[in-house]
């Protein structure tokens, strides 16, 4: 995101006048999670200052100023926090345009523990905004979500949210790791699964991609 992250952290970039980590915390509080666990790194002091100025949900701040541990590092060191239940993952980039029922509150009520380890929110491909990749994932007919592979296309990309159950984290290295090792236990056990977004997936990884979901966002209110 830079240049506009040499002077905030991303989370602080705003679309249409929203900050990307408030849409993030009035999603999770519409979708009645109370207590958030808040990574910290860049610019964490400013990041911190904002997160004081809201009442709802309850934000614990999990420090990570000493070192980058990325996604899932980020969620080992954050464990402590976050309890013995599953709990919601959200990345600070993905922004959404709802469709019916709000996409988190569908995540919640779709979330069955006997048979999932992970429950991905996953958007269509084809309908994706900012987001030039191949696709990550096809999904089959009962949920279950399978890599791209060596496929040149898959249907669906994972939308940066999910519940995921504490104990993937077991037995993960120390320090920064990507996510995807949680996902890959949950693939290699047949439990990871996805719930296809409904409305449209905003992709808000670049400066470029703040105008595209800009655009959309006011064509979806006229």
């Amino acid at each position: 995101m830079l240049p506009i992250t040499a002077t905030m952290p991303k989370p602080l970039v705003k679309v249409a006048g929203e900050s990307l980590i408030d849409f993030a915390l009035d999603r999770l509080q519409e979708a009645g999670i109370g207590k958030v666990v808040v990574n910290v790194h860049h610019f964490a002091d400013m990041l911190e200052a904002h997160l004081r100025t809201r009442a709802d949900p309850e934000i614990v701040i999990s420090d990570e100023r000493d070192r980058l541990l990325e996604t899932g590092g980020g969620v080992k060191k954050a464990l402590p926090l976050l309890g013995n239940d599953p709990f919601v993952t959200f990345n600070s980039d993905s922004m959404w345009i709802e469709g019916g029922e709000p996409n988190l509150k569908r995540l919640v009520a779709a979330w069955e523990p006997r048979r999932m380890d992970i429950l991905m929110l996953v958007a269509p491909l084809s309908t994706s905004v900012g987001y030039e990749g191949c696709g990550d994932f096809h999904r089959d007919p009962d949920g279950r979500l399978r890599r791209r592979g060596g496929d040149p296309h898959a249907g669906f990309v994972y939308a940066g949210v999910a519940i995921v159950k504490p104990d993937l984290v077991e037995g993960t290295p120390d320090g920064a790791f990507s996510a995807n090792a949680f996902y890959d236990r949950a693939i290699a056990n047949g439990r990871l699964y996805g719930l296809p977004l409904e409305g449209q997936w905003l992709h808000v990884g670049e400066p470029r991609t703040i105008a595209e979901a800009e655009k959309c966002l006011a064509a979806s209110k006229r």
